[in-house]
């Protein structure tokens, strides 16, 4: 997506989620079924792809930077475990 793209009402509708979304896994999977009706792995890589959206993060700067962290934090989890 370019920087002047704007978000597709779906993709609106999925940060809007992940602001609000339950914690408990369980929770979040059903209804991320319900309300957006595509399994959790779709919604988590749809997702993943918005964390690099110029356009997300002009919608929703606080959930963005706050989700980016967290991922950067998992993947430099991951690097440290490797090189052990």
């Amino acid at each position: 997506m370019s920087a002047s793209s704007p978000l597709s009402e779906f993709d609106a509708r999925l940060l809007e989620f992940a602001e609000t979304a339950p914690r408990s896994p369980g929770a979040r999977e059903e209804a991320i079924t319900r309300t957006l009706g595509i399994s959790a792995v779709r919604y988590h890589q749809r997702l993943n792809r918005l964390l690099d959206d110029p356009a997300a993060a002009a919608a929703h700067p606080i959930l963005v930077a706050r989700l980016r962290r967290m991922r950067n934090q998992r993947a430099e989890s991951r690097r440290r475990a490797k090189s052990g």
